[in-house]
C-alpha cells in the first residue's frame, strides 16, 4: 500500500453578518456575508464599509447533511445553554425599519392620483 502525503491549508476565521442560500439543479450556494465599517481619511463626508464574501458550494445531498448537522448542534446547544432567540437590539431595528417603510409607503399613497 503506497502512502499518500497530505498538506492541510487552514482558512481563516470569518464572522458572518449575512448569509444567502442560493441553489442550481446540480448545487446549494451558501453565500456567507461579512460587512464591516471602515475609517477612510480621504472621504469624511461618506462612510466606508467593506463586504467580503465567502460562498461554499455543495451538492444537494451534501446540503442537507450540513442541515442535519447543524440542526442537531442546535438542539445540544438550547438544551446545554439556552433556547436561542433574536437579540433585543436585532428585534428593535428590526421593528423602527418596518416603521420607516411603512410611513414611507404612507408619504406615497398621499400623492393625488388623478389624469388631466
Amino acid at each position: 500500500m503506497a502512502e499518500i502525503n497530505m498538506n492541510i491549508q487552514d482558512g481563516q476565521a470569518f464572522f458572518a453578518h449575512e448569509t444567502s442560500v442560493n441553489f442550481t439543479p446540480a448545487q446549494m450556494i451558501l453565500d456567507f456575508k461579512s460587512v464591516s465599517p471602515r475609517v477612510d481619511p480621504r472621504n469624511k463626508n461618506n462612510p466606508t464599509f467593506v463586504l467580503v464574501h465567502n460562498v461554499v458550494m455543495l451538492d444537494p445531498w451534501h446540503a442537507k447533511q450540513v442541515h442535519k448537522i447543524l440542526g442537531e448542534a442546535i438542539k445540544r446547544y438550547e438544551d446545554e445553554y439556552a433556547k436561542i432567540s433574536k437579540p433585543k437590539a436585532l428585534a428593535t431595528a428590526e421593528k423602527k425599519n418596518k416603521q420607516r417603510v411603512a410611513e414611507s409607503a404612507t408619504a406615497k399613497s398621499e400623492v393625488p392620483h388623478y389624469l388631466g
